[in-house]
């Protein structure tokens, strides 16, 4: 169906027309169901921009066409409309779609709504965004963008100041499906494998259904990812060789600190600079985050010290792994260390995942603690730290970080539980299962 015919019957109130929301049809015959949460608990009915960002395939065309959907029923006819950046590409066009829809809103309509999937498809969007909104063409309505690439949305909303309106909150990040929600919809099928197949899915919805219904993944949504980071690289000008050389790079130090030069040199690129560059995309797209070395006297990251790289989209590490990981089997097949290292990204996965649903800094770095004898994998707060350790823990272990760290807090995440005065061993489970509140609320 074109915009043109989505748009009509949006204006009619046609909202029951077969085809209008082919994400929601698809999402009716779905056999597993999962809520979303990124942090958006209330639709906003005041005017401005709100920017929603986040991978592809992980449910923002789905969202985006449910409250499209929800607005004509709430507020009537033609007071909401829709624009897809895949369909449109170029920015005149953006333009001249934007200022045909707006006599086309209704009078009657108390809130006025346009939806815009995608934009980051669109070069320059926000030059359209911040002229019409200079005319005051967009005064009185509120435009939701969408978009998988966490630069463009970044650095065009730094060119729209005082241009957002006047609400509480204006950046989101469409973050993964929560363990909890997928244990609540799939255990009763997966059962003891429901861990494993969370881990392999990265907490993509789609994903996490193929998993639960077939317990394997298929091939197209590998392909679907691959695609979608493979372009990004392209967009930039940038080597596909160069990226699967990064990602080799990254899988091989898992969880060990390396620095922008050791990482080109591992890589074969020509200098550190290179290697920052597929860095700095990598961690728009939200595949991967910087954590940084953290200074405990002065409560800073050290930015000059080697970093690691955690990956934050496992279903992206999944596609550019070494080994084919396609089925449950396939993620029980792998090695202690390997899956020690996929345990400590799914913790920075679900660390990240948090951090959106709070409104913290987007993109935010990660930071952990090392000295010549120590290391903790991520400090959650100035009071509490975080360890992963694959197999069996104890506090006898870490009787050390009671002397480093007087009046501090330890939670080692590992296979057993345990409790001291300063130090409790919990699984990864009941790590992904508690809620954020069970850990220090005053974040780094």
């Amino acid at each position: 169906m074109s915009l043109t015919e989505i748009n009509e019957f949006l204006a009619s109130g046609e909202i029951n027309r077969p085809g209008l929301f082919p994400h929601l049809d698809q999402l009716e015959r779905a056999s597993f169901i999962f809520e979303v949460d990124f942090g958006l608990k209330t639709f906003p009915t005041e005017p401005g921009i709100i920017s929603i960002r986040g991978p592809r395939q992980y449910g923002k065309s789905t969202w985006l066409e449910r409250e499209l959907r929800q607005s004509i029923i709430d507020f009537g006819p033609a007071s909401a409309f829709y624009l897809n950046g895949d369909d449109i590409l170029e920015r005149d066009r953006l333009e001249q779609a934007i200022q045909k829809l707006l006599p086309a809103f209704s009078k009657q309509a108390a809130v006025r709504r346009l939806f815009i999937d995608e934009i980051t498809a669109i070069p320059n969007w926000e030059v359209v965004l911040k002229k019409l909104s200079d005319r005051g063409h967009l005064g009185d309505i509120l435009i939701v963008t969408t978009g998988s690439n966490a630069t463009d949305l970044r650095r065009g909303f730094e060119r729209l100041p005082g241009r957002k309106g006047k609400l509480d909150r204006t950046n989101y990040f469409f973050t993964p499906i929560a363990y909890k929600e997928f244990h609540r919809v799939c255990h009763s099928t997966l059962g003891t494998n429901t861990l494993a197949a969370y881990l392999l899915s990265g907490g993509s919805p789609i994903a996490c259904a193929e998993l639960a219904e077939q317990h394997f993944l298929p091939e197209y949504l590998i392909e679907l990812t691959r695609d979608w980071i493979d372009g990004e690289i392209m967009r930039a000008d940038r080597s596909r060789v160069s990226l699967y050389n990064i990602l080799q790079v990254l899988f091989k130090f898992g969880g060990t600190p390396v620095g922008q030069a050791k990482l080109a040199r591992e890589a074969g690129l020509a200098n550190n600079t290179v290697a920052k560059g597929f860095i700095t995309i990598l961690h728009d797209l939200g595949v991967v985050i910087h954590c940084y070395p953290w200074d405990a006297d002065k409560q800073i990251p050290i930015l000059r010290k080697p970093s690691k790289f955690p990956i934050t989209n496992l279903l992206a590490a999944v596609t550019y792994f070494p080994r084919r990981l396609r089925s449950i089997d396939d993620f029980h097949a792998l090695s202690f260390q390997e899956k020690g290292i996929w345990i400590e990204w799914a913790v920075a996965q679900e660390l990240f995942r948090r951090m959106a649903i709070r409104s913290e800094q987007m993109l935010k770095p990660l930071i952990f603690w090392q000295n010549k004898s120590h290391e903790i994998d991520f400090v959650y707060s100035p009071e509490h730290f975080l360890e992963v350790n694959y197999g069996k823990s104890s506090a006898l272990e870490f009787s050390w970080f009671a002397h480093q760290f007087p009046q501090k807090q330890l939670t080692v995440i590992n296979t057993r539980s345990f409790s001291t005065d300063q130090i409790s061993g919990i699984t990864l489970e009941e790590f992904l299962l508690s809620p954020d509140c069970c850990l220090s609320a005053d974040k780094v």
